[in-house]
């Protein structure tokens, strides 16, 4: 994993997120199609970070007037994944390299699940892309 940069606009998201929940918060991720924000909180802290029927979450959200969406960390891939893709049910990952050195990582899903892991327009699997980029440098994702 390389050095992560925040800017000042996420530094200030993870300063209210933290003041808002209680909650620790190892990363934040603004996604520049959707503008959702992205926050990876550390294993065990999602349920603080969201709070009782969600009501940090949707503070946050009035305050800032983006979707907020609250990932927990874990140091094993397939767990992170897991996480990442949450309500979708993951089966199982399997990684590969191919020749060219790119990282394609294959995700298995209950089938009942893939539209809601694919999500519209592909955004859940493009936002999972992104994270497991700067995490884990995964270059394509696929859901199977």
């Amino acid at each position: 994993m390389s050095e992560i940069k925040l800017s000042n606009e996420e530094l200030r998201y993870m300063a209210l997120f933290s003041d808002i929940t209680g909650a620790d918060v190892k990363d934040c991720i603004i996604d520049p199609e959707s503008g959702t924000i992205v926050f990876i909180v550390p294993p065990g802290k999602a349920g603080l970070a969201i709070g009782s029927r969600g009501i940090n979450v949707k503070r946050l959200s009035k305050i800032l007037g983006k979707r907020i969406e609250v990932v927990e960390w874990a140091d094993n891939l397939e767990d992170f994944v897991k996480n990442l893709f949450l309500p979708a049910r993951v089966l199982g990952t399997s990684l590969m390299k191919l020749k060219d050195g790119r990282k394609v990582l294959y995700v298995r899903v209950n089938p009942e699940d893939k539209g809601l892991a694919i999500g519209r327009g592909g955004k859940n699997v493009n936002k999972a892309r992104a994270i497991l980029k700067r995490y884990f440098d995964i270059d394509v994702v696929s859901i199977i």
